[in-house]
């Protein structure tokens, strides 16, 4: 049966754990000059509807490392920008690769192609989740801390994708969210409600990072939102991590971000570049995480 990763909750908490925990091996690996080239002949096809940095490079470089390769496509170079049904889109590439990638809007747009595709999906980023960003951000806190059961994790700013993930993650992990976000900007109340008692929400930005053991943010105003930037920077005016805010959190907590990030505005250049900060381990992250997620779904490795 053919294996989707759509969201985190595609997999088990224990399939999650072993994925970074590969992560961190194959790192090891690629760091210490080792070759490791399992897919040889296979390659990813990449589906690109949003801009991307960090996801296409860590896809494409990713791929190339394990000896396979990778294929760029745009909305606007393929035919599902002249308007070539998604599903019809799957059935042809499933015959042509072994693995896609998509980034896109509408989440819909994924599980619609998912439903046809007779190879693995990833979910390069969605507007309602961005899982491969969670697994990465995950990777960083395990190699920093160990593991991150009972710990106590603070998202400031918009319950956007990367607010949902995190709620995903806590439930996958047992970890406890705090979530300071502005009134009309708090994530999707199904995505929260089945967190139960995993989250605490707040529109307290200061209450949300008490004694916190991370605390992540992002831009006010994700892609598709650029015409609302102004409004939110006045509802998001107090939801700056500074080190104002940091100091509310644990003395040894973690700073991430998933970037780009905006400097001094959802985080300061100070704590961006502070020494609390892994932003960069983070970013760096995304190639590790996601050569593991490949694996996995490609044999089936944990």
């Amino acid at each position: 049966m053919t294996r989707h990763f759509l969201s985190l909750l595609d997999i088990s908490s224990d399939e999650l754990r072993s994925i970074l925990m590969r992560a961190i091996e194959l790192k090891r690996m690629l760091h210490s000059g080792e070759s490791y080239t399992p897919f040889n002949n296979k390659t990813l096809a990449m589906l690109f509807d949003k801009s991307s940095t960090r996801t296409r490079v860590s896809f494409e470089a990713g791929m190339a490392q394990f000896g396979g390769h990778a294929l760029f496509l745009s909305s606007k170079d393929t035919q599902l920008g002249r308007g070539e049904p998604v599903e019809d889109t799957a059935r042809v590439l499933s015959r042509m690769v072994d693995i896609i990638m998509i980034r896109t809007f509408a989440h819909e747009t994924i599980e619609r192609f998912a439903s046809e595709a007779t190879v693995p999906v990833i979910n390069g980023l969605t507007d309602l989740v961005h899982p491969c960003q969670l697994l990465a951000d995950l990777q960083t806190w395990f190699e920093k801390r160990g593991d991150i059961k009972g710990a106590t994790v603070t998202w400031i700013g918009d319950g956007n994708n990367m607010c949902h993930s995190y709620i995903n993650a806590a439930r996958l992990l047992d970890f406890n969210l705090r979530i300071g976000c502005p009134e009309g900007y708090t994530p999707n109340q199904e995505i929260a409600a089945a967190a139960g008692d995993k989250i605490y929400l707040t529109n307290d930005a200061f209450d949300a990072a008490k004694n916190s053991d991370l605390v992540v943010t992002d831009v006010w105003a994700s892609m598709g939102q650029e015409e609302e930037q102004k409004q939110r920077e006045k509802a998001f005016d107090s939801f700056q991590v500074n080190s104002d805010l940091m100091q509310q959190a644990s003395k040894d907590a973690l700073f991430m971000h998933c970037l780009p990030a905006h400097r001094e505005e959802e985080v300061t250049t100070e704590v961006l570049e502070g020494p609390q900060s892994v932003v960069w381990d983070e970013a760096e992250n995304r190639l590790h995480a996601q050569k593991a997620l490949i694996e996995f779904l490609l044999l089936g490795k944990q």
